[in-house]
């Protein structure tokens, strides 16, 4: 029997011709959005940056799903993911850059250290090998290094690299911190990084020809403090580094500055802030993306989830950077929506756009009382042997997520007993949006309607769900009840994502 797959609420794509997409920022109501891979999970790569290499955006950063929490001595270390895309929107999850598991990586990162950060990598063409460098602080110069001969890896350490700065401090402690890699046209590699002795204030060093080390060769003090998370590039002869101002670490709205030079040693000229709030988050890289039009300088910002341990829920702002006649940087203006065309098309651009996208967004109230619900209306009659919804936890929800299935009214208010249920224990529930499979096997009848529940008894910490906000008048509104679900409210103007299989 061919099976049909009904699906409800799928994410929006926005196809302005043959190749041209939209990355979507924010909604329709200036709310964010969470970004998901092909798989319908949510991505899970932060405090890194996206690179191109060979036609293809990867995407790096630090994962949070297996609860990581910063400062949490009991948390383990989740390690670096890289996604792939080759338009900015549609990502494909290649896992895991090395194995992160192993005692060794659990002692250098997780929750008992500062942990570790802002994966980047370049690509050396002397060598042929794709190096990476990440943000720890179990040593004394605060990065490790890695090699690999792809852009996913996996990635294998080298030795420990030297660095000019506070090369004879106290091994583990607060040395160095955020830092960017950068290669010059002529091959030349350089790394930005923040010095914490001097408080927050950004160094810049010449590495060797391999890139898996410091020269000696460097400028500190290019900012006098207070700053961090440093990106440099080029354009037109002119060396660009911005960075955090003030440092804010996980904090959701803090301003961006820049200076120019024309060496990547300096001089360097005074700070010109061009956002008071990076779109809600913290700078996070500034990209340099060839394309056959032009070179993009892609800016993006981590919109963390209000300083919270764990940031699994935060998302992200990617848009490009515009320029002056006379090469200043214009203001950030926080784009809804930006369009560009696949990396690998003809005449690829990026550009602001107008049009709007409504997409999904976290939410998170499911226990201690508070129930979800989702109406859907069977849209032929046979076995519903699947469906997905997609959830997540935060703050230690101490009972399992219970997901049931009913016939309704119409209304969405459940009747009767539940036709299949299923319980997801806590510890089975990832930190990072992700989409859960249930498979009830009931028939269903072409026209009725339908109500999934989603329930928990927990009394501490929560359950989430993603939801976007719809027409008004849908079929299928969602619906929510604060009295243990005696009563569901509908919310004509909000569905839940999931997805319903009839066979």
């Amino acid at each position: 029997m061919r099976a049909i797959l009904f699906t409800l609420l799928v994410l929006s794509i926005v196809i302005q011709t043959a190749y041209a997409q939209t990355i979507t920022n924010f909604n329709g109501s200036g709310g964010q959005v969470t970004k998901f891979d092909n798989l319908g999970n949510a991505v899970d790569a932060h405090d890194g940056e996206i690179a191109l290499f060979n036609g293809v955006y990867y995407l790096y950063g630090t994962s949070y799903d297996c609860g990581f929490e910063w400062g949490n001595k009991k948390a383990p270390f989740c390690g670096f993911k890289v996604y792939t895309s080759t338009d900015l929107q549609h990502w494909a999850d290649k896992g895991f850059l090395f194995d992160a598991k192993t005692a060794i990586w659990q002692t250098r990162c997780d929750g008992k250290t500062y942990g570790c950060f802002r994966p980047h990598v370049i690509f050396n063409k002397k060598t042929g090998l794709y190096v990476l460098w990440i943000n720890v602080y179990d040593n004394r110069v605060g990065y490790r290094v890695f090699t690999s001969k792809k852009p996913i890896g996996p990635f294998t350490e080298v030795k420990e690299p030297t660095l000019a700065v506070n090369s004879d401090m106290p091994a583990a402690g607060l040395n160095n911190g955020d830092h960017d890699t950068f290669v010059d046209d002529d091959g030349t590699g350089y790394l930005a990084y923040t010095d914490w002795r001097t408080k927050g204030s950004i160094v810049i060093e010449k590495l060797s020809p391999d890139y898996l080390t410091g020269t000696g060769l460097h400028v500190k003090s290019i900012t006098t403090g207070n700053t961090e998370a440093p990106a440099l590039f080029k354009r037109k002869g002119i060396y660009y580094l911005v960075y955090s101002d003030p440092n804010c670490g996980y904090c959701s709205g803090t301003g961006a500055s820049y200076r120019t030079a024309k060496s990547p040693l300096g001089p360097w000229s005074e700070g010109i802030k061009i956002t008071d709030n990076s779109c809600g988050g913290q700078p996070s890289f500034v990209s340099t993306i060839k394309l056959q039009a032009g070179t993009v300088f892609l800016f993006g910002s981590d919109l963390w989830n209000n300083a919270a341990k764990n940031e699994a829920l935060a998302n992200f702002y990617w848009a490009p950077l515009t320029f002056a006649a006379n090469g200043s940087i214009n203001p950030i203006t926080c784009e809804k929506n930006v369009k560009f065309f696949k990396a690998s098309a003809k005449n690829q651009q990026l550009s602001n756009d107008s049009s709007s996208a409504e997409n999904f967004t976290s939410g998170c109230d499911i226990g201690q009382n508070n129930e979800r619900a989702q109406g859907f209306t069977a849209q032929r009659s046979g076995i519903l042997n699947k469906f997905a919804f997609t959830t997540f936890k935060s703050g230690y929800p101490d009972a399992a997520l219970t997901i049931e299935l009913y016939r309704s009214d119409g209304t969405v208010k459940p009747i009767g007993h539940p036709l299949a249920s299923v319980n997801l224990p806590a510890d089975s529930i990832s930190w990072s949006p992700k989409t859960r499979l249930f498979y009830p096997k009931v028939a269903v009848s072409a026209g009725e309607h339908y109500t999934i529940v989603i329930k928990s008894p927990a009394s501490a910490g929560c359950f989430g769900f993603e939801y976007r906000n719809i027409s008004s008048g849908s079929d299928d509104p969602a619906a929510a009840s604060h009295d243990g679900g005696v009563n569901f409210i509908e919310e004509k103007n909000r569905a839940l994502k999931f997805q319903v299989f009839i066979q």
